[in-house]
Parts: structure tokens; sequence; C-alpha cells
């Protein structure tokens, strides 16, 4: 990437990273300080408040992302940060549990994801927009180990009100980046638009619909029961993260070769594929794992096929996409926003009727047909810079 191009990704990376932070950053701690509010004891309305951050997001991905398409994406960003400061505020002005609740839900509405992932294609060359997603799709897994890291220390030593004040002040932050250093995006070229049922049914986006939804669905249901196996394996919840931040960190240093040696020799499709079985793998090895060790190496397996998914499946839906590039990835986040749900929903459940390594069996069913259903993916055609 050239200079502008970097700039211009580490930034968007970072306002992305930062609404991923609003939602991983409460998940270690939120329900022990939900427990001493009006409500608390209720772990549905506890579910709820935490989780109405992704059910808003859902509801507006589509059309935030369809309006970055008409009017530019600039603005759309910048009116969803100034939507995630106020909930933010709102959440930390009241202990009160129906407050947070309405607090994150305007956090969510501000829902910005997909004219963030259409900005970063804007503002890339075709040739490294692969790599330009695996930065945004790294801030997600980023955000993930240091929420795990610093979440109880930060609530310890700030209260949850404060948690809710740094988050404003990140997001005003994101605001001054915004407007000072990304530079404007001119809206999509006035052309026949396609209607949101040609862009949600054409072959190549819906298989990646499928695929994200898959993806995050296994995931949030994995990660039901990964900690306990942790504890049961003899490593108590506050010492995790030193299990989480090395494999992250780990699982970049290896995906970033493949990912670039894919985008080179124009075998995207190929890596994707890999990817899909790494996941399949580590879900397999999973149903039996007992040791730290094996624990610890089986997510480095599957973390670097997660971030190599992470970084391909935007990249390929705003070429697919073409000129409905925001609309596009509006669907695909909420695809995603809808596989977190499910993930969580099935996931509870399969534990709770069939035992926690009955997941891990669900995980490696779901993504072997995803497998089959993405191996029939046309390879993108290299461009005529690339050739060059």
């Amino acid at each position: 990437m050239n200079p502008s191009e970097l700039r211009s990704t580490l930034a968007l990376a970072g306002i992305y990273g930062l609404r991923i932070l609003g939602l991983f950053l409460l998940l270690p701690v939120f329900s022990v300080y939900a427990h001493g509010l009006p409500g608390g004891e209720r772990a549905l309305w506890v579910g709820l408040a935490l989780g109405i951050f992704n059910i808003v997001q859902a509801c507006l991905y589509i059309p935030l992302g369809r309006l970055s398409d008409r009017i530019g994406r600039k603005p759309v960003v910048f009116w969803g940060l100034s939507l995630f400061i106020a909930g933010a505020l709102i959440c930390s002005a009241r202990d009160d549990l129906l407050w947070i609740a309405i607090g994150r839900g305007v956090m969510g509405a501000g829902a910005i994801s997909a004219a963030i992932s259409a900005w970063v294609a804007d503002l890339t060359r075709e040739q490294v927009r692969t790599r330009a997603m695996a930065l945004v799709g790294g801030s997600i897994a980023l955000s993930f180990a240091l929420s795990l890291v610093i979440a109880a220390p930060l609530y310890r030593l700030i209260s949850m009100r404060g948690i809710f004040i740094v988050l404003a002040c990140l997001g005003a932050i994101a605001m001054l980046v915004t407007h000072f250093i990304l530079p404007n995006s001119k809206p999509e070229p006035k052309v026949e638009s396609a209607s949101l049922r040609e862009i949600f049914f054409r072959p190549e986006l819906m298989r990646l619909n499928i695929g994200v939804f898959v993806l995050h669905a296994t995931q949030v249901a994995m990660f039901l029961v990964i900690p306990r196996l942790l504890v049961d394996a003899g490593l108590p919840l506050a010492s995790h993260w030193k299990i989480y931040l090395p494999v992250v960190l780990l699982s970049f240093v290896i995906m970033a070769p493949i990912l670039i040696l894919g985008e080179k020799k124009h075998r995207l499709r190929t890596v994707l594929l890999v990817a899909i079985v790494l996941l399949v793998i580590a879900e397999s090895i999973f149903t039996s794992a007992s040791s730290i060790s094996v624990i610890a190496t089986t997510l480095v397996i599957y973390f670097v096929g997660f971030n190599l998914l992470e970084a391909l499946q935007p990249s390929l839906v705003s070429r697919f996409a073409k000129e409905a590039k925001g609309a596009a990835l509006g669907i695909f986040n909420t695809t995603q926003s809808i596989g977190l749900f499910s993930g969580a929903v099935l996931g509870g459940y399969l534990m709770d009727s069939l035992g926690a390594f009955s997941v891990f069996f669900a995980g490696t069913g779901l993504l072997i047909c995803w497998l089959i259903i993405a191996w029939s993916m046309q390879e993108l055609p290299a461009r005529s810079a690339d050739k060059a």
C-alpha cells in the first residue's frame, strides 16, 4: 500500500475497532456489574441490555450502507460516531439497567461498519484491498484480545460508568480523525441502481453472506465453551488472557504471508477454502481437547483461519458488489449480526440439551456445509494493472 492508502486504512481500522471495543469491553464484566442494579438478577434483562447493541445494528446496516452509496461515506460515519458517543454518555449517566439498555441501543444505531468497509474499498486499489481489509478485520481480533486483558482492571479502577465515559472520549477522537485525516469519498456514480433483491441474490454475494453467518455463529457458540475448557484444564478465568493475547498475535504473524501470497498469485478463492478447512480442523480437535497446550495450539489454527476470512470476505464483497458496495456490505454485516445472535442461541441450547462438546460437532457440520457451498465460487480475474 502507498502512504495515503496505509494512513486511511489504519484510521478506518481504528474507528472500526472502537465500535467493536464498545461491545467486547463489556463482555467480561457487565454481568457482574448488572447484578447489583434493579432488575439485574434477571439474566434476560441483562442479556437484552448487552445484546440490544447488535439487534439495533442489524436493523440499520443496510439502510446506512445504502445511504453511504448515495451521499458519501464521511457524513454517514460522522453521524454514526455521534450516536455512539451519545449512547455511551446515556449509559454513563444512570446506574439503571433500562437506561443502559436505551443507551446501548443508541450506540448500536450508529451502524457504520458497512460504510467503513465500503470506504476502505473506495480508498484502496484492488491489488492491495485484501491487505487493507485484513487490517480492518484485524481490529476485531485485537479489540477482542485487548478487552480480555484490560476489562477487569479498568472496571476496578474507574467503574462501569467510567468505562462508558472512556468509550465516549474515544468516539470523539474518532470523529476528529474522520474530519481531519480521512479524505472525502465521492458518492457512487449515478448509474442504474441495483435493487436490494438483485444484490442479495447475486450468487457470489450469497456465498459470502452464508459464509459470514456461519463464521460468526460458530465463533460465538465456540466461545461459550472455550473458557470452560480452559478452566477445566486448570487455567483460572483471570489468566485466560495469557492464552488469548499471544494466540491472536501469533495467528496474525502466520496469516499475513498466506494472505499476501494469495493476493499476488490471484488465488484468493484458494486461500478462502484453506481458511475454512483450518476452521474445520480446529473445531474437530476441540471435540476431544482437554489440555491447555492442545487448546492453545488449536486456537492458533482457528484464529489463522478466522483472521484470513475476516480479511478476505469483505474485500470480495466489495469487488463483486461493484457499484453498490455500501448496500452489499450492509447486507453482509446484517447477516454477520444475525450469525452472532444465532450462534449464541444455538450454542446455549446445545450446551443445555446435549452437552458442551456438541457445540463443536455442530460447528464442524456447519463449516463443512459452508466449504461445499464455497467450493464453486469463481476466482476473481486479475486486473490489467496486476498483470503488468
